[in-house]
């Protein structure tokens, strides 16, 4: 006569040394429906977490698409005007419509260019030295600032920009100013998202190199740099953004022009902010506001352009694996 032990499921199995296994040598059914518990629980975690990254980022989507619906249905109308390309805003009122917007992008591309023509090569070479060399009080205090200029506000540093160039100086206010005042906020931008991509670099590289008997700083040109170009770029990209659409350096130090000007370093200096900014007390007006929508398009159209530009350099000039 078989045992009730010998009447099993012929898929129980034995767990040796298992707690939950019976007398009989094999575990019951409750204990395998506890043992599938922690994955089942596992599986509820995951489906929780995707719902709720894919709910903030819907959350953080509404104000982006909002903002830029909104740029672009009243801003549009302008670009497809025939001189907004081509003119300039000389005697152009508040009521007149019309005019072009070529002077206000020259301008920003004019000084964008000139502020990452200091900032860039100063904010890298600073990375390099925290990352690569920099050791003791001396890269405390240089990472210590950097901190500090992170947090500095844009009125800040045109304040500072101000009391130096004009008051301490005696010079007047001008494109170049404001763009020493732009250096200011464009540095810990690239110095801290460099200072990250130079830590993901594997040391195995630079040991690779150091024992084939590569000096280090050629090490650093041509295996850490080239390694990290991608997301260099992307952090040069960060810090022109972050300037690009700044207005207080240019309230304080480069008044506006409604005319061509390309002399950075003499008189008034046409921008998009500040073009944007002209017109704000008339904004009842249906010109002026078309005007400073349209401007504002156009900021975000030279936003986009530069990222997309920097992308490709950034896709080309990479190590390719």
């Amino acid at each position: 006569m078989s045992t009730a032990t010998d009447r099993r499921a012929p898929d129980d199995r034995a767990v040796p040394g298992d707690p939950s296994t019976p007398p009989g040598g094999r575990p019951g059914r409750d204990a395998l429906s506890e043992m599938s518990n922690p994955h089942r629980a596992r599986m509820i975690k995951d489906v929780v977490a995707r719902i709720v990254m894919w709910g903030a980022f819907a959350l953080a989507m509404v104000p982006l698409v909002w903002i830029l619906g909104t740029v672009v249905g009243k801003g549009f109308h302008m670009l497809t005007t025939a001189t907004w390309w081509t003119g300039n805003q000389r005697n152009i009122n508040s009521d007149d419509f019309g005019g072009g917007a070529r002077h206000a992008i020259e301008g920003t591309l004019q000084m964008v260019g000139f502020t990452a023509l200091i900032a860039v090569p100063i904010g890298i070479l600073t990375a390099v030295y925290l990352v690569e060399y920099g050791r003791g009080r001396l890269a405390k205090a240089i990472s210590f600032t950097v901190d500090i200029l992170s947090g500095v506000p844009s009125i800040v540093a045109a304040l500072f920009i101000y009391a130096v160039w004009v008051t301490t100086f005696g010079l007047g206010r001008s494109g170049f100013a404001a763009s020493l005042a732009l250096v200011l906020l464009m540095i810990p931008v690239i110095v801290r998202s460099t200072e990250e991509m130079l830590k993901l670099v594997p040391n195995e590289l630079r040991e690779a190199a150091y024992a084939l008997g590569v000096p280090k700083w050629v090490t650093v040109v041509k295996v850490v740099l080239r390694t990290a170009f991608s997301g260099i770029v992307t952090g040069v990209l960060l810090g022109i953004a972050r300037v690009m659409g700044e207005t207080a350096p240019l309230l304080i130090l480069a008044p506006y022009t409604k005319n061509f000007q390309r002399d950075l370093f003499n008189g008034n200096f046409p921008t998009l902010p500040m073009m944007i900014n002209q017109d704000r007390g008339d904004f009842a007006l249906a010109t002026a506001a078309e005007r400073m929508w349209g401007a504002a398009l156009t900021l975000i159209i030279l936003v986009l352009l530069l990222n997309l530009i920097g992308r490709v350099i950034a896709h080309y000039g990479s190590v390719k694996k």
